[in-house]
This record gives C-alpha cells, structure tokens and sequence, in this order.
C-alpha cells in the first residue's frame, strides 16, 4: 500500500503539466503518475496541430477566438469557460515556453501561426506536425528533473477508492494492477486526478491509440461522479485510409489550412456544396460531408489534394506526414490520398468545475476525459491542448490549498497472487471487445431512437456475458478494461438516445451519430 498527497492517472499533457504545476508551487508535495502502457503512449503524442492561442492582439483578437469557439460548439458550449480559457491562453503558452517548449518561427522571428478549420485568423502555435509529441518531451525533461515525483509505468487504473465511513461522497485513494502480474494494490492520497484520455477504441475507426478504452469515464461512473454529453463525439475528417486497419493515421486539419483540398473520385471539391467556408469548416460538417459522399458514392474512401501546393514548403511544414504518406507508396506531388473520418474526440466527459474538480469530493478529472463546457457538442480544432493547460494550472491551485490535513482513514485492499489457469481466455475477451466496437460503429450510423435500444440491450447482454464470467474467474486487467469500455459505451448510447429524443426536428448534430 502506497501513500502520497496527489496521484494521477494519465501522462499526457494534462496529467504531466498538473505535475510540473504542482511541484513548481509546493515541491514538498509527493505526486505518483500512474501510465495505462508505457509512459509516452498518449493522444498527446500524435497531437499534430498544436494550441490555438490569440498571439496577434492587432489581428486577432480573444473575442473572436471565443465566437470561433462558440459557433464550433454548436451552442452548447459554457460562454464563462470559453472567455477563461481563451483569456489565459498567452499567459500558458509563455511557461510551457518558458518550460522548453519551441515553436516553429516566420523569418522575422515571430510565431508561426496556422490556419485550422473554424477558425477565422491563423492562431495556431505548432511545431512542425508533431507539436504533441515535442511539448510531451518537454513535459517529460521536466517531470524527470523534479523531487517528489514518481512515476508507475505500465499501472492499469481499477477503480477509484471511497471512503466508506463518510457520509459524503469522498475519494481517498486509487487501485491498480501492474504488468507483471494480476494482484490489486492500493495508492492512497489526498488529491485523486483522473486524466485517462478518450474513448475512441469503442470505434471500429479511430485516430486513437490503444489505451483509448473510457477507463477513467467508467472510473468516475462507478464513484458517482456526474458524467455527461458523451453522444458528442467528434469525428476527425481526414484520417488516412489504410484497408484492414483500425487505428488509421491522423492527417492534422493544418493540412487543409495550409491549402489542401478535399476531392471525389472524379476530382471534384465538394465541400463548398455542403459549407461556404469549404474544407475550412468545423470538423462536424467536413466529417459529414465526406461520409454522405462516401454512401452516395459507394466508394470506401474520399481523396485529399495537396498536389497543387508548394512541396518545398509542404515537406518542411508536414515532415511526419509526408514521411507516412510515402511508406504507404504515395506521392503527394502526383497522387490523391485516400482519406476517411475516424472517432477522434470526446467532447463530454467527468462533469468538473473551472478547478477540474468533480462532484465526488478530492476527485479531480483533466483533459479529454473530462467536461469542462469549453467544447460543447463539437471541440475547435486545437482548443484541446490549450484546455490541458488551463485547466492543470486552475486545479494545482485548488489542489495545494486543499492539501493541507492528512488523510485520516485508509481501508487496506487484500492483495491476493493469481494462477494463470483463472484468467478468462484472452481470446474471449477479445472477441467480447470486437462486438463492443462493432455495436458502437453501428450504433453512430443510426439515428433512431429504436436502432440505439437494440445497441443498447446488445451491450447489456455482453455486459452480463462478463459478469457471469467474473463469477468463475478472475478479474484480470483485460478484464477491467472491457468493463470499462461496456459502461462508457452504455453511456454513450443512453446520452445519445436522450438527447435524440428531446430533439424535436430529429436532426443528426455529427456525421455518424
């Protein structure tokens, strides 16, 4: 059993930047980081656009990044969060700067900034198209260079622990289980930060990596937390095609920015038939768009166009990209590449404050698996970054004023070592997993309410499928982790359904829900 006043699970950048957060304004503090894998296998590092951030307060301005932000999110967006969150923008991108951080300059020596769907002004701080990975490893140098942070790789997060003496609903502590072996332990702290990620694996198509199973939604669900607008989905427009594969490659939205068009087989744009703005609308109207050529079309996959602009400049902007496009024997100067949109984003998520505080006392949620209402039913391309940011600089604070007394009770959890011969098959599990996905992706194709209840008793059935077998074997991790993916997509179908039923024109708000 392990004690410590802030334990994380998760070590993207919201996880990794509350860490630094914390330990820059008390680093006395004892922080344990909890990683589901290995520690860099995050969205964070496949994050290629970067964080959209008003830079130029003579072009730009922060009252039309909040009306960006605002139309992007369909009017479901909280107007308070969006001014907050864009109004600290220049102040978090200095210290992420001022933490190592470099960004890709002009000539003159200002900031590079790109131009993404839904936004009217280029704002969009990147390096190269691997901002992600590069803020990550310099939130990774910063995190090895701080006392008092401990790092627990490949730590699979079960369950968050109550305190069962209180009347309250009040978080004490977390179990895990580690890689090597199948036991339970228990971490105790003052200060319990879920920052898990999405849950894009629930999808036969994602841009997702494959951590990306709902655990900390279906953590949260199971302390009591308050989860909500999990039916907004966001699908990424431009994943590149690959047949036979799940987890496609993500072709940042700057590609379009930059000048990239959308085209059918027979060369046409035809985004301005669906958006005035082209292939510079939000996400959800390009993703629309290519599905409803796709099913018109019959054909598996829409094309991008980056033929017409300047390679020169196209290599040193898209050096990743570029270098994927060829492993599949694709030249962007003389090909179309195939592309198909892909479950990108979870804009809902574990309801918090603007302190990323849950309604379950000392229970914290940050980043993507949270939901703070800056995102609304549809995220602005690169606001995600930038809500990381916000939102671990707003809770650190909250979090050192309320570590201050020393926890009181700690419920001992039995660990007990498990024969190989009682763990479900992997094989079972898996097969359990595919039909999850497959519901999930049918389910996103349908829009009636009667269609989602067949989904719905569908997952139920497996659900009890498992819980039937957990009566005979052991609750291994795998065992966990479709747990979690049965109860987050469960509550997608549930919001989803809801919120069909109140719309009373019946309208699809997404391009596959």
């Amino acid at each position: 059993m392990k004690t410590c006043d802030v334990v994380i699970s998760g070590t993207g950048i919201a996880g990794l930047s509350l860490a630094i957060q914390i330990h820059e304004k008390n680093p006395e503090l004892k922080i344990v980081l909890l990683t589901k894998k290995e520690p860099k296998e995050t969205n964070t590092s496949l994050a290629q656009g970067g964080i959209a951030a008003v830079c130029n307060r003579i072009t730009d301005s922060f009252e039309e990044h909040i009306t960006d932000t605002l139309n992007a999110g369909q009017g479901k967006c909280n107007k308070k969060v969006v001014e907050m969150v864009i109004k600290q923008a220049p102040q978090r991108l200095n210290e992420l700067i001022k933490w190592g951080a470099e960004f890709d300059t002009t000539t003159s020596g200002n900031l590079d900034l790109a131009l993404e769907g839904g936004h009217r002004h280029s704002r969009v701080v990147h390096y190269k198209d691997k901002t992600g990975f590069h803020i990550q490893e310099v939130l990774w140098a910063k995190i090895a260079a701080a006392k008092n942070i401990e790092v627990l790789a490949n730590a699979f997060c079960v369950d968050i622990i109550m305190d069962s003496e209180s009347e309250e609903s009040i978080a004490i502590g977390m179990s895990y289980m580690t890689r090597n072996d199948n036991e339970e332990k228990a971490i105790f702290a003052q200060a319990i930060v879920l920052a898990t990620g999405g849950s894009g694996q629930l999808f036969n198509y994602t841009s997702n990596p494959e951590i990306a199973t709902g655990d900390g939604i279906a953590m949260a669900f199971r302390a009591g937390a308050t989860i909500t607008n999990m039916h907004y989905m966001q699908y990424h427009p431009t994943a590149l095609y690959e047949k036979g594969k799940s987890n496609l490659f993500l072709i940042s939205e700057a590609v379009r920015g930059f000048g990239g068009h959308l085209v059918n087989s027979k060369g046409k744009r035809f985004l301005f038939d669906y958006d005035t703005r082209g292939e510079l609308a939000t996400r959800d109207i390009v993703s629309d768009a290519i599905t409803k050529e796709i099913i018109q079309s019959e054909e598996a996959y829409m094309y991008l166009d980056v033929r017409h602009v300047n390679q020169e400049d196209f290599k040193n902007h898209f050096p990743t990209i570029l270098t994927k496009f060829k492993e599949i024997g694709r030249n962007p100067e003389t090909d179309l590449i195939p592309i198909v949109p892909v479950a990108h984003y979870q804009c809902g998520g574990i309801e918090v404050n603007e302190f990323g505080q849950s309604d379950v006392k000392n229970l914290y949620a940050l980043g993507e698996c949270s939901c703070t209402g800056l995102h609304g039913a549809n995220r602005l391309a690169s606001n995600s970054l930038l809500e990381a940011l916000v939102y671990s600089f707003n809770a650190s604070q909250q979090i050192i004023c309320n570590t201050t007394q020393i926890l009181q009770r700690q419920p001992v959890i039995q660990n007990s070592a498990v024969e190989a011969h009682e763990i479900i098959v992997p094989k079972v599990l898996d097969n359990f997993k595919k039909q999850v996905k497959s519901l999930m992706t049918y389910h996103v194709l349908q829009g009636s309410q009667e269609e989602k209840m067949k989904v719905l008793t569908q997952l139920i059935k497996i659900h009890t499928d498992l819980m039937e077998c957990e009566e005979y074997y052991y609750r291994c991790r795998n065992c966990c982790e479709l747990e979690n993916m049965l109860q987050t997509a469960m509550i997608i179908i549930n919001q989803s359904s809801m919120a069909l039923h109140l719309e009373t024109n019946k309208k699809r708000e997404y391009a596959f829900s």
